[in-house]
């Protein structure tokens, strides 16, 4: 139960995330675990936390984590101060990929410069 406590933080993401998981056994020095969370934003998001508490290539962990669904990347609800430059450089690293983010949202966008408090847009896959 060692490693599954040193890994708790990457499982309770998980579940914050609205996804699930099961651990599968803790052998040998290895936890084998399984999840499932709903996009590849979340997917990346765990993984990021299991190489903070692991390193980037963790001996100690066997992990399968699938995704819900790969139609788009993440879903994203609009917050004061947004604009859709400083949603895609979260997402993408790059502000210029703001384009792609309107392009798959212009059935509620009319315009990139007009996106409202609480809009909840697609944010297509990389």
């Amino acid at each position: 139960m060692a490693i599954q406590g040193k890994y708790q933080p990457a499982l309770d993401l998980v579940q914050e995330l609205g996804g699930n998981y099961s651990v599968v056994k803790e052998e040998n020095g290895v936890l084998t675990v399984t999840g499932t969370v709903e996009t590849p934003y979340d997917k990346n998001q765990i993984w990021d936390k299991i190489k903070d508490l692991g390193g980037d290539s963790p001996t100690d962990l066997v992990a399968d984590i699938q995704t819900s669904t790969t139609a788009y990347f993440a879903k994203y609800k609009v917050v004061a101060g947004d604009t859709l430059g400083k949603i895609a450089k979260h997402f993408y690293k790059d502000p210029l990929k703001y384009t792609d983010i309107f392009k798959a949202n212009t059935d509620v966008l009319d315009h990139p410069d007009k996106i409202e408090i609480g809009q909840v847009l697609t944010i297509p896959n990389p």
